[in-house]
Parts: structure tokens; sequence; C-alpha cells
């Protein structure tokens, strides 16, 4: 089976943090066999002389194609329109891929276009997979269908995307009932969880986690106090607010923010009653992260909107229970109270449901086992499944 691929968030040497978790996927269906992949990564330039600025001037060093594990990955370039534009991506992207397809197309014939995301790539594969003559399929992921959705111009396109598609794949049950509510064929629809790297993300002592914490990422907890670890990029969305605001009902607890984003210093300022108890750790490695996870009572995720967010499963494959709220596909991860609590988006419920847990501390091969079925490996499998039905 021969696949194109179409991911717009993907690593690439000049963006080697973005869409890993789609790299991960493909290096897992790489591994597998039995499929021959092409991705394409489209690159959106603004013209000049927008382009000279950070960070496109570092975005225009990336090469026309580049190696992943094995994995050829194609970067053809497409004009962006910063801020204002976004609705049009889809057509500006097909434009961009289009004579480089149809190229490797006659060379050897694929037999499938998929997209990684449901826009701008939905609408755009769309195009492709039509001028080709070839069956599509899309994935929804969270944000694609729960912000573009509500853009009527970026919804049109993508509910004639997913009219043309043979299979939509969606991270979670909970986000597919989103889809449908959008006007998305529920026939269609095919769950397609995230995976897992089980060598990485697995539990190390709770304690020994600890003791290693000062060396390796500078962060020191005094003994006995509890550590909630909340990860993500400090936007708005994300709810880092609510976090810090609940340990006004926390009073022994330390809370660690591993991330970066605009809201940084709007969120040191309010932490600033808080002291020496709210840690900003910046960006935390993937190779970092798996220390700090299993070094957490909890891990909290305060977010507005998810689809069912990787670091969930990887802080529970650490050992850390979660305390989210109830969006996306929270419900079909917090099953057991051994995987955590759902909380209202409130600093009081917030703080009650991490009271919960720490009341009743469980041990982390306990929580790590609530993920067991999760692996890059089954995912692999099962777009493979989806795939093969598709065609």
């Amino acid at each position: 089976m021969r696949v194109l691929s179409l991911s717009t968030l993907f690593p690439s040497p000049v963006r080697g943090g973005f869409g890993k978790f789609v790299a991960n996927q493909m290096a897992a269906l790489q591994r597998l066999g039995g499929v021959d992949l092409t991705m394409i990564n489209p690159v959106g330039l603004p013209p000049f002389p927008l382009s000279l600025r950070r960070p496109y001037r570092d975005w225009a060093r990336c090469p026309a194609q580049s190696q992943l594990g094995g994995l050829t990955v194609l970067h053809p370039r497409f004009t962006l329109i910063p801020m204002i534009g976004g609705d049009g991506n889809p057509n500006r992207i097909a434009r961009a891929v289009l004579p480089l397809v149809r190229r490797l197309h006659a060379e050897k014939p694929f037999d499938l276009v998929d997209a990684q995301f449901f826009f701008p790539d939905g609408p755009a594969a769309a195009i492709i997979a039509r001028e080709l003559g070839l069956p599509l399929t899309i994935k929804a992921r969270g944000s694609d269908i729960h912000y573009w959705g509500g853009r009527p111009a970026a919804l049109a396109q993508m509910l004639a995307a997913a009219d043309q598609a043979s299979a939509l794949l969606t991270v979670s049950s909970a986000l597919g009932r989103d889809m449908v509510a959008l006007g998305m064929d529920q026939a269609k629809l095919r769950v397609h969880y995230t995976g897992l790297d089980r060598g990485r993300f697995k539990p190390i002592l709770r304690k020994d986690a600890r003791n290693a914490l000062p060396e390796r990422l500078g962060l020191t907890i005094p003994d006995g106090a509890p550590l909630l670890v909340c990860p993500g990029a400090l936007i708005g969305i994300k709810g880092q607010a609510l976090a810090i605001a609940a340990l006004a009902d926390l009073p022994d607890a330390h809370l660690a923010l591993a991330g970066t984003g605009p809201d940084e210093a709007a969120l040191r300022q309010q932490a600033a009653p808080f002291g020496p108890r709210v840690h900003f750790l910046g960006q935390v490695s993937h190779d970092a992260l798996p220390l700090l996870m299993s070094a957490a009572d909890a891990v909290i995720l305060p977010s507005e909107r998810e689809g069912l967010a990787n670091v969930w499963i990887e802080a529970l494959a650490c050992g850390a229970p979660l305390v989210i709220p109830d969006i996306g596909g929270a419900r079909e991860v917090v099953t057991s109270p051994m995987a955590g609590r759902i909380a209202e988006r409130s600093p009081q419920a917030i703080a009650a449901a991490v009271a919960d847990v720490l009341a009743a501390p469980m041990e982390q091969a306990d929580v790590a086992a609530q993920v067991a079925g999760f692996s890059w490996e089954a995912n692999a499998e099962r777009l493979k499944e989806i795939w093969q039905e598709a065609r």
C-alpha cells in the first residue's frame, strides 16, 4: 500500500519539536511494514518583507527534503498570509504541493491520500486526492475541530472534505461526537487513539526522581511537600492560571510549570504571592519529562479544550495521576480513581480534586497500568487497518 500523507505539523531540521507525536506515529508505521509512505510537510512562508522576520527567516532555511528515522520527508513551500489568511491556506497548500505529487504519482502511483490534521491539511489533501482520483482519509485531533470548526469559511471546506473522505479518524470518541455535531458523517468515524513511547515514559521511583530534579532541572522540593506538575505551552487555553490559583487551598503544595509561551509574564505576576511554591521550568525536553512526571504527586492540565492529549497518557505511564476537566476524551482516559480525577475548571474544584488524590496515595505501577494498552505499535497497527479499509 502506497500512501501520501500531508501534515503541516511535523518535525523538520529547523523545527525539530513540531508535531513530534505525528513523527512517532509514522516511525512506528515504518517499523511495522507493509506501507510505502511518502510524507509531505508544507512550509508556510509569508511574502517579502515579512519573510525576513523571525520565525519565518529561520523556517526558510528548511531544506526541500529531510530524513527522520529512515523516513523521507518533503518540505514544499506555500505562501502564508499571517493573521488574516488562515481560511485560504488549504488552497495555497494544494497549489504548491500538486506539481510535486503529480510527478511522484506518475513515477509510482499512490493508493491513498491522508491528512494528519483536519485543517488546513484536510481540505488541502481533499484537493490533491480529487486531482489524483484517489481515496482520502483525514484525522481530527482537537483544536483543528474546536477552533477551525467555529469559523464558517473553514468549516465549509472541512465539511466538503469530510464528505469526500472514505474515513474520518478521531483521537477520541468524544471528539467524534463533536465532529458529528458539526455535520460530519458518523458512519465514517474511526477512533484512533494516540500512541506512547513505552521505552521512555515509564515509572521512575518517585523518591529517586525527586532526588534527581535539582541537578537535572534545577528544581528542589522540600521533603514531604506535594509536587504538582502542569505541562504545556503558557497560553490561556491551557489554564495554568487556574492551577496557580488552586494553590490558595493547597498550602503545602508546590507547582511546576513546564513550558513557555506569551502568558509567562502574567503568570509570574499571578504566582508572586505564592513565593517559592511556583516553579517556572521553561521548555522541558522530551528526555527529562518522564523524570518530572515520575516525581509528581499529580499532573494538572486545566485545558479549555483537548481531543485526547498525549501528555495525559504520558503522565499516567510515569505513574502520575491526572486532574483534568471533563473535556474531549477525558472520560476515556480517567476510567477509574487510579487514573486521577475529573474536576471543573475552577481553582476550588481543582484544589479539591488534588486534595482527594493526595489523601489516597497510589502506587505508581497501579497508575501506569491504566494506560497499558497504549503504544506506538498499537497506534500504527490501527492506522494501517483504517487505511487498508479506506483504499
